[in-house]
């Protein structure tokens, strides 16, 4: 079989398609779910966190803390019921956290931490969470997210005004001690479209140019109350929009930020989206999801950088999935996840694939992240469709692997991959070019700081490409 090896680099999409995963709503779910799940990776996978360490009963989960406490609303409680963040100032590094960032590192995403922080921590805290996220090489951190509302414990604690200096301070503390870190602030932005100015503006216009990314979050629909009461017809606890007027107020937002940062702009994100089940059944949920993205896609200006789907595995109906009554480690599809499965195959949300020129082994490949990644593209040519197709390794190493457009991971010790699912949804044509791409992110999710540019880049080296089986017919055929 002739083989073409050529060098690739994976750039940023034209919109990225991230994902949030777990939450005070649902539990982590596997990267390895997830990806055989989906088809792809995302760009970035999210995962809120907590960070009370001041406080009596932290870091236990604010639910187990105070079970004894009556709440009539989910952030009722002392602090915020999200899993508690482990690391930090005399925090551990083997919690929870840091295995969900390994594994979303080894399936070659980036992570985006959101962590709700109490306003009163000192600089020891935030240089000690910066040490925490070094190794994780391009980390978004979503701090105080929805910091104009009055929910989190944050903004019980602290005016808007502190609220809005404290991001500002801890982006510079964390970016002066961990430099890979782009911090995210997410406000409440344009939301009367016949208004000029953000929610709070005065409070917060300082962190509009302390913020390496902007954002706000948009829900069409949602049900706030959830799970305490049932979004009924003439409720309080329930709105819905259009998903125009999202769009809309959306983007009017990355404007007023622009004008807030003297006309400059910076990456503009949603990073919570969706349009809640529980107001317009799976249906509309569908529909809103689909318009949203249709404007996205027609839209000549190019102001979004990415979109997070809120999320995976819901106990709610935010999710691609409902989380199973009967058993948490099960997912129910919904129907919005075949919408979501056929949108981030859209152009829109694909990541660049631009050769680079000839290669040969041994090569080196770099990983930067999702957006920046070196590889190799194994390219043969088929003499018709596969009825076997798979790679066989010798090596150790952590790949994704991507064969016409669905992509599957290797594990350190796994030695054969089935390339066949590929194919299952296809029409492939004889004498069509395979192109197989081969990207290496770390397997333990982590950077060797040891590097001069370990901050940001991991490396690794093949030596030996895998053996390609590829059969056209079954081992035996049918007698019939």
């Amino acid at each position: 079989m002739n083989i073409k090896l050529n060098r690739i680099h994976m750039g940023p999409a034209r919109c990225a398609a991230d994902l949030t995963d777990g939450s005070e709503r649902g539990e982590y779910v596997d990267q390895d779910y997830i990806l055989r799940t989906l088809g792809r990776p995302m760009r970035s996978v999210n995962l809120m966190y907590c960070y009370y360490p001041l406080d009596e009963g932290f870091p236990k989960r604010a639910r187990d803390a105070f079970s004894d406490k009556e709440v009539a609303f989910q952030w009722d409680y002392p602090y915020d019921d999200y899993f508690p963040y482990t690391g930090g100032l005399n925090g551990s590094r083997d919690g929870a956290v840091f295995r969900q960032m390994a594994d979303i590192r080894a399936h070659g995403q980036d992570v985006t931490l959101t962590l709700t922080c109490d306003p009163n921590v000192t600089d020891d805290h935030l240089i000690a969470i910066a040490g925490d996220l070094r190794p994780f090489g391009r980390v978004m951190l979503r701090l105080n997210h929805e910091a104009t509302g009055n929910w989190f414990s944050f903004n019980k604690r602290a005016s808007y005004a502190d609220v809005a200096k404290f991001f500002a301070h801890a982006s510079e503390v964390i970016r002066a001690h961990a430099p890979n870190v782009q911090t995210i602030i997410c406000i409440g932005g344009i939301e009367d479209l016949n208004s000029g100015e953000i929610v709070k503006e005065q409070e917060f216009a300082c962190t509009i140019p302390a913020a390496d990314i902007w954002s706000v979050d948009k829900y069409m629909a949602l049900h706030w109350g959830w799970p305490y009461d049932t979004a009924l017809k003439g409720g309080s606890s329930h709105s819905r929009g259009s998903y125009a007027e999202t769009y809309e107020m959306t983007k009017a937002s990355f404007r007023r930020f622009t004008e807030l940062n003297g006309g400059v702009p910076k990456p503009m994100v949603m990073s919570e989206f969706n349009a809640d089940g529980d107001v317009t059944g799976p249906y509309d949920q569908c529909s809103m999801v689909e318009g949203f993205f249709r404007m996205l896609r027609e839209d000549d200006e190019t102001w979004l950088s990415g979109i997070n789907f809120y999320q995976f595995r819901d106990r709610g109906r935010l999710g691609l999935e409902i989380e199973d009554p009967n058993n948490p480690a099960v997912g129910i599809p919904q129907p919005v996840m075949q919408t979501f499965r056929k949108w981030i195959q859209d152009p829109l949300f694909l990541p660049q694939m631009t050769e680079a020129g000839e290669a040969s082994l041994p090569a080196t490949l770099r990983w930067g992240g999702a957006e920046d990644a070196e590889g190799l593209a194994i390219e043969t040519v088929l003499e018709g469709t596969p009825h076997f197709c798979e790679l066989t390794f010798s090596d150790d190493g952590n790949y994704m692997i991507e064969c016409c457009g669905k992509w599957f991971y290797k594990a350190p010790q796994t030695k054969f991959v089935d390339l066949m699912p590929a194919f299952f949804d296809g029409q492939i044509k004889d004498r069509q070019t395979l192109t197989i791409r081969l990207f290496a992110p770390p397997a333990d999710g982590k950077n060797d700081l040891e590097r001069p540019d370990g901050l940001m880049n991991s490396y690794t080296t093949v030596t030996e490409l895998p053996q390609l089986r590829v059969a056209y017919a079954p081992v035996e055929p049918d007698r019939d």
